[in-house]
């Protein structure tokens, strides 16, 4: 496998700096070390276009079709550098060397792909093998195709090993997710999709909030948010609370930056005050 360059870093989750192409190591503040990412969107291609994402040249579209032979290579030849090899050592800050979770994540919305329950099963099989049957397997998602049945046998699955889904829902109101995320969706669609998922495999919500143009989230806004924890509150696992760490790579990503992080404990305190637990990476 390609050496890194430098070693990594929560500020930095360049998908190609282990030269590879569908899987890559991030150092992640929320999982709280070292992540290994499973990118089924090399292309740079979702469904959403967030006005904070680090994805350089993001398209709208769907991935190309996986190759999954590739990838089970890929994944092993990581894993081998991480469990027998020197990656830790060279490649990771102290403080960051465990190895958290395999998480598919990367370029793009990965349940667009259609093979997406046979790349579960496959990272499954592998973390088997490898004894790591005590290893988190997390999808991030926009959960915008939880309802698909190719997605609900990936989330099944994931659901045998004890897997998590983190569900990002960072806007409710229809104006803030069409400036935030780039999609026309009502709050009715987001508990729809949320309580679908929560009922098949355990889901934390990911929020990300900022300011845009100079402005914090909107009273509307997040008492928007806040009505739609109150209604999941018993499905829910709690929620990650974050803000921005890392440049956009966006046209629009000039409008944001990051909210004062007394704004965002106080808002933790209200997420708390439903009785719904909070992690906070400000």
């Amino acid at each position: 496998m390609a050496s890194l360059i430098q070693p990594l870093t929560t500020s930095n989750h360049d998908r190609d700096r282990a030269g590879l192409r569908y899987v890559y190591p991030v150092v992640s503040r929320r999982a709280g070390g070292v992540s290994i990412g499973i990118n089924l969107n090399p292309n740079n291609a979702c469904n959403w276009a967030c006005i904070y994402c680090q994805v350089p040249d993001l398209t709208r579209g769907g991935p190309p079709p996986l190759d999954l032979g590739l990838l089970e290579l890929e994944l092993n030849r990581m894993l081998d550098d991480i469990q027998h090899g020197d990656f830790m050592t060279t490649q990771v800050p102290e403080a960051g060397r465990h190895l958290m979770d395999i998480a598919f994540s990367g370029n793009g919305e990965p349940t667009s792909a259609p093979e997406f329950a046979e790349a579960v099963a496959l990272v499954i099989r592998v973390m088997s093998q490898r004894g790591l049957d005590d290893l988190k397997l997390r999808l991030i998602t926009n959960g915008s195709l939880v309802q698909r049945s190719y997605v609900k046998g990936g989330l099944s699955l994931m659901a045998t090993v004890n897997g998590e889904v983190w569900f990002k829902v960072d806007a409710i109101a229809p104006e803030r997710a069409m400036v935030v995320n780039g999609v026309n969706q009502t709050p009715a669609v987001v508990l729809s999709r949320l309580q679908a998922c929560a009922a098949v495999v355990p889901t934390w919500i990911q929020t990300c909030m900022m300011e845009v143009d100079g402005q914090v989230p909107s009273a509307t806004e997040t008492a928007a948010y806040l009505e739609l924890l109150a209604q999941v509150k018993d499905a829910i696992q709690g929620v990650l609370l974050y803000g921005l760490a890392r440049p956009s790579m966006q046209p629009g990503g000039a409008r944001i930056r990051a909210l004062p992080s007394e704004w965002m404990m106080e808002m933790g305190r209200r997420i708390e005050a439903l009785g719904v637990p909070v992690q906070l990476s400000p």
